[in-house]
């Protein structure tokens, strides 16, 4: 097994040793090989570490659990992603606080040219679950991937809209990935590592403690370019994620409520205290992010070309006209074909170049 992973994981197990510090220590000594075979004297003179850091890192000796990891993390195909990987996700490097460790398990590009957050409460009105079903749709013609929490309410609906508008969506877990919490969201979270991933900056066996959620927050706030709050109370994880993105000088949008009401008490506090712009819908976030020329608008198809294919051809053809990527399982269910016919009459599309194969038994029709 990689020596210097071993390393790299044992660093974020040492007592008293936070990501600060380690990034502190990086700038030094470069690896994190070269930390554990410094000497005590050598590490006591990096400004924050001192003697008892110093003798915290030259006394580890739990290498068994950092071996455990390494063996879960290769049999289960999760990729380590250390700060110095050159896929880490380049905005947290702006983060003083990013993590110096993540853990992920998915397709999609943590460093993609437009990640937006979505993020709000657990129990949202049915207002709410309008709003952030619509934003999502609607942002999803900007190619964005999006971020949430994969916890109950809002993060849920933005990740199952997401999936179904065909873009890629990535869960950051306030636990280790040998779970999947809550348990209700496991469906969701394994249709998540096809068409976007999980991630988490916490080893396997860790538990969904509470503390670990604004922890987690940190990571939603910091992978992406803005957070967009839907509903939120005046307390909750929301609110940290958005106060973290602020922080971090990311942009930060709410949907404004009416001022008596307790879904929308969040919101309307950030943006009173000028925490976050005011938007009514998605086409002010692309204006202000500058995103407005990349949306993509599916061009009709003529009706002359129809003329040309199978009525079965035409049939799954005119599914991708509202919604420009399907799954497989999309083109049996709303067809009633075969399992025969539909791969034949998408066969005959794909040789016609009116539909391109995607990773995970997705199509997705040629503009």
């Amino acid at each position: 097994m990689p020596q210097e992973l071993m390393y790299q994981i044992a660093l974020t197990r040492i007592p008293l040793i936070g990501d600060v510090i380690i990034r502190k220590l990086l700038e030094t000594f470069g690896t994190a090989g070269n930390i554990f075979k410094a000497k005590k004297q050598e590490l006591e003179r990096i400004e924050t570490v001192g003697s008892v850091r110093a003798n915290a890192i030259r006394c580890f000796r739990d290498f068994d659990a950092v071996e455990k990891e390494m063996i879960f993390i290769e049999k289960y195909r999760i990729r380590p992603l250390f700060c110095t990987d050159p896929d880490y996700p380049q905005r947290l490097h702006h983060c003083y606080d990013g993590p110096v460790m993540l853990y992920y398990k998915g397709s999609a590009s943590l460093n993609a040219g437009r990640i937006v957050s979505v993020v709000g409460t657990r129990r949202p009105s049915a207002y709410g679950k309008k709003i952030c079903r619509q934003l999502t749709e609607e942002l999803a013609a900007a190619q964005v991937t999006l971020v949430s929490g994969l916890a109950y309410g809002i993060d849920i609906l933005a990740h199952q809209t997401a999936l179904q508008a065909g873009i890629p969506t990535i869960g950051v877990l306030a636990h280790g990935l040998d779970r999947i919490y809550p348990a209700a969201h496991k469906q969701t979270a394994t249709a998540m590592i096809e068409q976007g991933g999980l991630l988490t900056d916490f080893m396997s066996g860790q538990l969904p403690d509470k503390q670990n959620f604004p922890k987690r927050n940190r990571i939603v706030a910091g992978l992406c370019d803005a957070t967009i709050v839907v509903e939120s109370g005046l307390q909750g994880g929301s609110l940290i994620t958005a106060d973290l993105a602020a922080g971090y000088n990311r942009d930060v949008f709410c949907i404004p409520g009416q001022v008596d009401d307790p879904h929308a008490a969040g919101c309307n506090h950030l943006i009173k205290n000028n925490k976050a712009m005011l938007i009514t819908g998605a086409t002010d976030i692309l204006k202000m992010m500058g995103w407005e020329n990349s949306v993509r608008r599916a061009a009709p198809l003529q009706r002359e070309l129809f003329l040309q294919l199978s009525d079965n051809e035409q049939q799954i053809l005119q599914l991708f006209q509202d919604k420009s990527q399907r799954h497989l399982e999309e083109l049996y269910l709303h067809t009633g074909l075969s399992g025969s016919q539909v791969a034949t009459a998408v066969f005959s599309l794909e040789m016609q170049s009116l539909l391109k194969s995607l990773p995970g038994q997705r199509y997705e029709l040629v503009q």
